[in-house]
């Protein structure tokens, strides 16, 4: 039987911001490095993960029910701003607040 040899390169495939990805490509250069991967591989490296601390909120999973309509709607603008329906929803929520606050400010005149 073949020993698993946990050394052995694998791939690792995630999303980045495209700024992200720049910043990838210019320390590839600064650093005179052969490949993206032998640049994340040395952040992962120097990086002090005992010093980090996630600056996002606990997030909880919740159902609402939806007319159809209104469903393929927000499909329609995730695809199209190329962004999970999630975040369309976090955005809307938040944008509600905004204005039922400006509204009571109107309203307090």
């Amino acid at each position: 039987m073949a020993k698993n040899n946990t050394n052995a390169p694998s791939p690792l495939t995630f999303d980045l911001p495209l700024s992200l990805i720049g910043k990838l490509t210019t320390q590839q250069k600064k650093l005179a490095l052969k490949s993206t991967s032998e640049v994340v591989r040395l952040a992962i490296d120097e990086y002090d993960y005992e010093s980090f601390a996630t600056s996002s909120e606990e997030h909880r999973q919740i159902s609402v029910r939806l007319p159809g309509e209104m469903k393929a709607k927000l499909g329609k603008y995730a695809k199209k701003k190329k962004v999970s329906v999630g975040e369309l929803l976090r955005v809307a929520i938040e944008s509600l607040e905004a204005r039922t606050a400006k509204k009571t400010a109107k309203r307090g005149r």
